[in-house]
């Protein structure tokens, strides 16, 4: 069976996104989605730029709601940073999924900001999605 993750965050246009699009280039056989809690209208423009410096596209993705479909279609819910909150009512019909919570690193705590910012901000997205694909058992690419 495909395990499938949803990674959330507050806007759904840079954390989620992010982690989203590292995991299918990661592990091709997890089935990926990701959500926004109060999503926005755009993407992050350099969250997809540092993805593109790995090689890694998610310039046509759309932040999207949090639905109780794709919770209850998710393994395991992933909520990036401390912003975002799920609705307990729509987590009502997700029986037996996992949920994490992973609060990452925040560069600009320490004064980095930009494009700097943002790649320290993939590099530990990137590890996390590592050490989740490998804790689902998939193979990983590269």
């Amino acid at each position: 069976m495909t395990p499938g993750v949803l990674f959330v965050c507050a806007r759904n246009g840079g954390k989620s996104q992010m982690a989203a699009g590292l995991m299918r280039a990661a592990a091709p056989g997890v089935a990926v989605e990701s959500a926004g809690t109060d999503p926005g209208t755009t993407l992050n423009a350099q969250s997809v730029a540092s993805l593109a410096e790995v090689g890694v596209d998610v310039s046509d993705g759309v932040p999207k709601p949090v639905t109780a479909e794709l919770l209850a279609a998710a393994d395991v819910v992933v909520t990036l940073g401390r912003e975002a909150r799920i609705d307990l009512e729509l987590v009502r019909g997700a029986a037996g999924t996992r949920f994490e919570t992973w609060v990452t690193d925040e560069p600009s705590a320490r004064g980095i900001e930009g494009m700097d910012r943002m790649r320290l901000v993939r590099d530990d997205i990137a590890a996390r999605v590592a050490d989740l694909a490998a804790r689902l058992g998939v193979r990983t690419s590269g």
